[in-house]
């Protein structure tokens, strides 16, 4: 391949064509069914969906014999299929998701979640770079192969709409089009995170989590706290008190042994490669307020620390009013949504089932405890990288960024890689993203760093032609 011909070709399109689709959709509010129930009715999900095929449909009169399906199982979300013929007798299966987390609060000044505004190489707003921009990266990779007659493997694009809810469709949709997903020796998925914007990052593993809503009751009504305080109990002690069963609080660690395991020797090796790249940012890329800081200033364990070990967040409470509106009550009842993060390689359903048990027992002072598991999803570890792909990801970074890969498990949860991995256990994952330091997916002032969008579809494009001339 002409690697300057390619890298122009991908700063030509993300610059006329992707951008402007990219901006348009961060104006359709198009959130996961698990915070937009009613997402059918609301239509906004559909509309991204028509709003990516279009443009689509458009760059596919390019490659010859493509096509392009919305595939709709009644009461789920729908799919893009789009099966685009190869040279050789092999297919490459390219993924990504175009639903999107809700608003969340907390956006700067003349931000929004879905007003997209382009600050130097930034684009702000929801879902550009989570990962919105999957669709139109994965056939710009195969246009720059088309315009170099490079060949390359057949190639089917799958973008779901539930990704952000756990993926829960998507099992019956791979089962509906499993004949024309065939066996893809390689999963390229580009949905993931990036420890900074300087170099081609290969996610190695990816943590599971456990999660659910800890509900303590007390009373039947709220009562003055000045009669009932000292005599009745108050709810959120309680809970906190459920909690350190679960968590220390001092070090942040979950004690329970089903939410821990041996880190895997080489994991340990790259994140110590990771940290020598990365330096302070391992840490200084979240936005500290005053004097806090993190729990150690070691940075290879910080990134086992978010990638391997697991981590209790309270994610939403219930049952709290507002402190404006804060009257002086013994509220009858304190609910807490938590969201246990856990090993790549923990047994969800375990960890879950652990979980209830732990918060549930013997419940403080005879209170009404229960617990409601929402979600237990897997983690993934990645599989050993044949020696064509390690080459090949080293050569993409140093064409595209003009530096060396970089390794590194992530700290959240993409149920579909576990998935695929179990049906596909002889295929490669390449497994990457633009999420860098600042761009803050799933919070305010998220943004996709343009010039790493362009990277990453050059990159992608560089290895599918040499997915396909490993043979050779």
């Amino acid at each position: 391949m002409d690697v300057h011909a390619l890298n122009q070709f991908a700063a030509d399109i993300w610059r006329e064509e992707i951008t402007p689709e990219l901006v348009d959709y961060i104006r359709i509010p198009a959130k996961s069914p698990a915070f937009d129930p009613d997402w059918a009715g609301a239509g906004h999900i559909d509309r991204a969906v028509e709003h990516m095929a279009r443009w689509a449909r458009t760059k596919l009169a390019d490659l010859p014999g493509s096509t392009l399906e919305v595939v709709r199982l009644t009461g789920r979300t729908p799919v893009i299929v789009i099966e685009v013929p190869g040279t050789l007798d092999d297919t490459v299966l390219l993924y990504g998701h175009l639903d999107k987390q809700p608003e969340m609060v907390g956006w700067s000044e003349g931000l929004g979640p879905w007003e997209p505004v382009i600050r130097e190489d930034r684009l702000y707003g929801r879902g550009g770079a989570d990962d919105g921009y999957a669709i139109y990266a994965s056939i710009a990779a195969l246009l720059a192969l088309q315009a170099q007659g490079v060949k390359r493997a057949r190639c089917v694009v799958l973008i779901e709409a539930c990704e952000e809810s756990g993926s829960y469709d998507l099992p019956f949709y791979v089962d509906h089009v499993a004949d024309r997903i065939g066996s893809p020796s390689l999963v390229i998925c580009l949905d993931s995170g990036c420890g900074n914007y300087d170099q081609l990052w290969l996610t190695t593993s990816l943590r599971g989590l456990a999660g659910g809503v800890l509900s303590v009751e007390v009373l039947d009504e709220g009562v003055h706290s000045g009669d009932a305080s000292g005599v009745v109990p108050d709810s959120f002690r309680l809970a906190r008190a459920l909690l350190s069963r679960l968590e220390d609080e001092t070090t942040g660690q979950i004690k329970p042994e089903a939410f821990n395991v041996e880190v895997p020797a080489e994991r340990k090796v790259q994140a110590k490669v990771a940290a020598k790249a990365l330096g302070e940012t391992v840490w200084s890329k979240f936005p500290f307020i005053g004097d806090t800081h993190p729990i150690t200033l070691e940075t290879d364990e910080l990134i086992l620390n978010r990638t391997w070990r697991p981590a209790l967040t309270v994610i939403g409470a219930d049952g709290l009013p507002e402190p404006a509106n804060a009257g002086n009550v013994l509220r009858p009842a304190t609910s807490l949504a938590l969201s246990v993060r856990i090993p790549p390689t923990a047994d969800p359903v375990a960890c879950a089932k652990v979980l209830e048990e732990t918060l549930t027992a013997d419940p403080p002072q005879g209170a009404k405890v229960s617990f409601r598991t929402v979600q237990a999803s897997p983690g993934w570890n990645a599989p050993p990288l044949e020696p064509w792909l390690e080459a090949a990801v080293q050569r993409a970074s140093q064409a595209t960024f003009g530096r060396e890969a970089a390794m590194m498990g992530e700290g959240g949860t993409i149920p579909f890689i576990g998935m695929l991995s179990e049906r596909f256990p002889k295929a490669q994952f390449l497994i990457t993203g633009v999420l860098g330091p600042h761009s803050n997916a799933h919070g305010p002032n998220e943004f996709i760093h343009l010039p790493t969008g362009q990277k990453v579809t050059a990159a992608a494009a560089l290895i599918l032609a040499l997915h396909a001339a490993r043979r050779r």
